[in-house]
């Protein structure tokens, strides 16, 4: 049992304890690693109650998660504390009945599916099979489950995958053997096994013998490693599950050709239900009375970044259409309403990610809210619940009505630690960039301004390249900690940046050291005239993957735009990231073909290629399991500014990816970009 489940609970209905609160601070990577975190939020099937989780951090930096249920209701409730057992209960969902919940946790060793009475008692583990259970969703009316677990293709049973797994981990040797690609992903050489789906009846309090439904397949569902239980769906009469995921075929490292398919819970034949789209086909999802299919379509093969189109089936007249085909933004979530005639969605628009009510019938799209970065939890009783971040607010669960109207915040999680804390004032701007057509950026004051005084600037650029850095709350690259050090804090959306329109988001598109580097430059010429308390010639710049190329391309291109530079896990040779990295169709798209057809558009805006030009100090930062750019490629930039007397400093982590996601790695990271900044930077 936990040490005060009375604390926790009053933590998280966001109650405060009757402590005088200390001045605020400005914020800090200490803070933001102690914050607390809402999760796993489900909303009843009547709409009438809100199960989450909150992750709490104590004072001793000893974290705990629990679950809580609040009455939807009354204006008034409080939430109640539903579990107290140490772990994290996880991936909630409903009974049919709405008398109880399901949930995932590791309570015995492994990752099995519990029930818990929403009238007392304990949870009853409804599962206990020899392999984790990664994903899970219960069918329309409550009597099945579908599971995702990982597996060896060619086995019969559960139980060989475990033996196969334990003999892995026992064997004297060591060498991986392949004979296609992909060898690895993300961060993870390749084992040869596979996400299935295996569906069982719920039969009373345990589960009946699962069936693999995509056995013998080596077909990865859902695809991994970021996709999870949304590409996952039973049909509404539950005869059928529907799931998104590549053909078998030898070319999975350089396709994105995910189509949906159908295949009985008892098993055998699938059916292709997008053959015909050769692109991304993503996250079916059916309206509750089975007549329409809704999911999400890329139109481009090979190119991750497209805008997904919302496609509309209709079961019954087998028609199809792409609906609101002149909404120029790419949905990332759909949720049907009760009646099947709207869909309510969320996209990226102009630095916001906001939601919006799309008509099935003709097409309408009216948005519903749009301030700061949210994603929609359910759809019910003409409320919306949904959570919400902002640069300012780390993550709580709010509701709204359909109209937009009567915003409501339902948690408070952070109410004590966020009194503790000096944010920065922050604020949206634009300018002429490249081609005169208009640019966005947030810039955000130090905590501590003053009103007079001229501040150094940290000038973040974005990775992807189509992504943003927008209005949201992040875990890692968290703008508000440059802003608690001191510094001004400046981050533009360049041409490639999502949210303003697929043309600004292809833009970049075979021309990676082009648009966005007048942008960049534009966009510091700009904001520096708009807000004379930046100190444009005293500046640091920094960025991570893409962001990061872009440190080495400032190197190579602007090498007197800023006293220092930290390159995160970026780029430094075209020629040897096409040939080492994972995803062969990320470059291929990126610059019109593989590196030996399209030589000369990979050596055009090739870093090392300008080597010569360097001469600004750079930190450089990697992940050792980054194997989407493989750490050689720091490393490569590192030793030529060594070798070439530029002061320079290397930071290897030999145990993160991409990402920096430990949280004492986090600090460490943080304690030396701040440092490396402030010793070049006059504050």
């Amino acid at each position: 049992m936990k040490k005060s489940s009375v604390l926790f609970a009053l933590v998280a209905a966001g109650m405060a304890t009757s402590v005088i609160a200390a001045e605020p601070t400005p914020f800090n990577v200490q803070q933001l690693v102690n914050l607390n975190k809402v999760h796993s939020a489900a909303v009843s099937n009547d709409g009438k109650s809100l199960v989450y989780g909150v992750k709490v951090i104590d004072d001793q930096g000893e974290a705990s998660s629990d679950l809580y249920l609040l009455d939807l209701t009354n204006k008034n409730a409080q939430p109640k504390q539903l579990t107290a057992v140490a772990g994290t209960e996880h991936d909630v969902s409903f009974s049919a009945d709405n008398k109880s919940i399901y949930f995932l946790a590791s309570r015995t060793g492994s990752s099995q599916l519990y029930q818990l009475a929403l009238n007392g008692g304990e949870a009853i583990a409804v599962t206990d099979l020899p392999l984790d259970i990664n994903g899970y969703k219960l069918s329309q009316d409550g009597k099945q489950v579908v599971m995702t677990m990982r597996v060896f293709p060619e086995c019969k049973d559960l139980a060989c995958s475990k033996d196969k797994f334990t003999a892995i981990d026992e064997s004297k040797t060591s060498g991986r053997e392949y004979k296609q690609l992909m060898v690895r992903h993300w961060d993870t050489w390749e084992d040869h096994a596979r996400n299935h789906l295996f569906v069982a009846q719920l039969n009373g309090k345990k589960i009946t013998e699962p069936t693999n439904v995509t056995a013998n397949r080596d077909t990865e569902t859902p695809p991994k490693p970021f996709s999870g239980m949304e590409e996952v769906t039973f049909t509404p009469d539950g005869k059928y599950v529907v799931y998104s995921a590549k053909a078998p075929s030898r070319d999975q490292a350089w396709t994105t050709n995910y189509d949906l398919w159908q295949v009985p819970v008892t098993g055998g034949e699938t059916l292709n239900l997008t053959e015909a789209n050769t692109a991304w086909d993503s996250q079916p999802t059916f309206s509750a009375d089975g007549r329409y299919l809704a999911y999400l379509a890329m139109t481009k093969p090979g190119y991750e970044a497209d805008r997904y189109r919302i496609m509309l089936r209709d079961n019954v007249t087998g028609q199809e259409k792409e609906v609101a085909p002149l909404w120029d933004r790419s949905p990332n979530s759909l949720t049907f309403s009760a009646d099947g005639r709207t869909l309510y969605v969320t996209a990226q628009d102009v630095g916001q990610v906001s939601i919006f009510e799309v008509n099935t019938q003709f097409g309408d799209v009216r948005p519903i809210y749009n301030q700061g970065s949210n994603s929609l939890i359910a759809v019910t009783n003409n409320q919306l619940i949904f959570k919400k971040s902002s640069l300012v607010e780390p993550g709580d669960l709010f509701s709204v009505t359909s109209e937009g109207e009567q915003l409501t915040q339902l948690t408070d999680v952070n109410k004590d630690k966020l009194a503790n804390i000096k944010f920065g004032e922050y604020e949206q701007f634009n300018f002429k960039g490249w081609n005169d057509e208009t640019v966005h950026g947030y810039w955000i004051k130090p905590a501590n301004y003053e009103e007079g005084k001229q501040y150094p600037i940290a000038y973040l650029v974005h990775g992807g390249p189509q992504g943003s850095f927008g209005n949201g709350f992040s875990g890692r690259w968290n703008a508000q900690l440059w802003a608690g050090a001191g510094y001004g804090v400046v981050m533009v959306d360049f041409h490639g940046s999502t949210g303003y329109g697929q043309a600004f988001t292809d833009s970049i598109g075979k021309d990676w050291g082009g648009k966005p580097l007048e942008d960049l430059k534009k966009g510091m010429a700009a904001v520096t005239a708009q807000q004379p308390w930046l100190d444009a010639n005293n500046a640091c710049a920094l960025g991570g993957s893409y962001g990061g190329y872009m440190m080495n391309w400032f190197q190579g291109q602007w090498n007197d735009g800023f006293k220092c530079l930290v390159n995160h896990a970026g780029l430094f040779d075209m020629r040897s990231m096409y040939y080492v990295t994972e995803e062969l169709w990320f470059p291929e798209y990126e610059f019109g073909g593989s590196y030996d057809k399209n030589k000369a558009l990979f050596e055009k805006f090739n870093p090392v290629n300008y080597v010569e030009n360097w001469q600004t100090p750079m930190l450089v930062i990697h992940g050792e399991k980054d194997y989407r750019v493989p750490y050689g490629q720091g490393l490569a930039a590192y030793t030529y500014m060594q070798r070439n007397g530029i002061p320079s400093e290397l930071l290897v982590f030999p145990d993160e990816n991409h990402w920096i996601l430990n949280q004492d790695n986090l600090q460490q990271w943080y304690k030396n970009v701040l440092g490396w900044m402030d010793r070049w930077t006059a504050k």
